[in-house]
């Protein structure tokens, strides 16, 4: 049972480092998993398009069960969910399947990963109220971004090497193992302290939820802003992740360094380790949470278009790295000014939908600039989506505009 706020951050670290190393553990691997399922290029990247499909629409519904009936219930769905539908991939590559089962099973991996969205990071701010928590959330994220860092550099390597000691099935039967730890320490450790689910019938709890949801998200000035935020700065983040390793492989002149390419992830797990660390002093450093954001975005922006200009591999990883290091020391500033704007009530809801615009603008971005990068280059794309992730700041800057009392530092 936790009851207090060191047992709560503790418990949160651990679900978050338990839930990034199950994820990892495939990412290096899934592509070349697929095709050596039979799968064709088109419809392996197709059936990564399902994923994200799956995500959008179930994100809401989601937040809603964790809303309604608690946090915990959803991200226990959302282990065995996961679980599942992984060893129905893992049998899928086993038996050859049709493209078709793949599309449906993808979207059922989306719909487990929703399960998580908003609920975890719903729990751990209601836990901390409950249990006296005075401190500063960007401590708190800060932390699990690092945490997170070191699990997803642990998974992807370690799925990587799995995957060449065995086979490319073994990373997935390992990640429903994880999954299943976790379902059993998420029993064990989560409570939902803080919140009350709801004793209304299944309808009516849905509708209410939504209602309010809607009412506290796109109909809160502060919080509408920096939803239609996201999808450019997220949008542009998901391309420049998956574009960083043919682009590393061109500058570098040989498309089968493949060591080189793994620097990509190498890149990100590191950033996000360093920008957890740095993310407390980023909020300290300026009086108002959205400076720090609106800084951090324009120059990450900066940073992309660099990159259009390098033509060395070793410059361009350094680059990478700042652009990397950006994000991740805003991304807990953020989460703590969308939180604090949050009532509690529906916070999994919130904070589902704007993990939605999120991937929302993933699926629109990513293609856009992918067709840039067949016309022009990657420098080309890169260059254009320094520019989409511009768009973001007049709506970053309305969101600062509405002077909330969660934007100004009060120590």
């Amino acid at each position: 049972m936790v009851t207090t706020p060191h047992r709560v951050e503790g418990t949160y670290l651990v679900l978050v480092a338990g839930n990034t190393l199950a994820a990892s553990l495939v990412w290096g691997v899934n592509t070349l998993f697929l095709l050596d399922a039979g799968l064709s290029n088109l419809e392996a990247f197709a059936a990564n398009a399902f994923f994200t499909v799956g995500m959008v629409l179930f994100e809401i519904p989601t937040g809603v069960v964790a809303d309604a009936w608690g946090r915990r219930l959803s991200y226990v769905l959302g282990t065995v969910v996961l679980a599942a539908t992984t060893l129905a991939y893992w049998a899928l590559w086993l038996g050859r399947a049709p493209f078709w089962q793949w599309a449906v099973v993808s979207v059922l991996l989306g719909l487990g990963f929703t399960f998580f969205s908003g609920a975890l990071e719903a729990w751990l701010v209601d836990a901390l109220t409950a249990t006296g928590w005075t401190g500063d959330l960007e401590q708190v994220f800060g932390r699990a971004q690092v945490v997170g860092g070191v699990a997803m550099l642990v998974g992807a390597v370690g799925g990587g090497v799995l995957a060449q000691v065995t086979d490319l099935g073994a990373p997935f039967l390992v990640r429903v193992a994880a999954l299943t730890v976790m379902t059993a320490v998420a029993l064990a450790a989560m409570r939902d302290l803080g919140f009350t689910p709801t004793t209304a019938r299944p309808g009516e709890a849905v509708r209410g939820v939504l209602r309010a949801s809607l009412r506290h998200g796109l109909g809160h000035r502060p919080v509408r802003w920096l939803m239609l935020a996201a999808p450019f700065v997220s949008g542009v983040g998901f391309y420049a992740f998956y574009a960083m390793q043919p682009f590393l492989l061109e500058l570098y002149g040989d498309t089968e360094a493949y060591s080189v390419a793994g620097l990509a992830a190498a890149v990100v797990a590191g950033s996000q380790v360093a920008g957890g660390v740095l993310a407390p002093r980023l909020r300290r450093a300026f009086r108002r949470r959205t400076t720090a954001i609106i800084l951090a975005t324009a120059v990450s922006a900066l940073t992309l278009a660099v990159l259009a200009t390098l033509t060395t591999v070793w410059v361009a990883v350094g680059v990478l790295v700042l652009w990397g290091l950006l994000d991740a020391a805003a991304t807990p500033v953020r989460q703590a000014y969308l939180n604090d704007l949050i009532p509690s009530s529906e916070r999994a809801t919130v904070l589902s939908f704007d993990s939605l615009m999120g991937s929302s603008g993933g699926v629109v971005v990513q293609p856009a600039l992918g067709r840039v990068a067949d016309l022009g280059g990657y420098g080309a794309s890169y260059l254009v989506g320094a520019g989409v992730q511009l768009l973001a700041v007049p709506f970053l800057w309305l969101s600062r505009r509405e002077a909330h009392t969660a934007d100004v530092r009060t120590s």
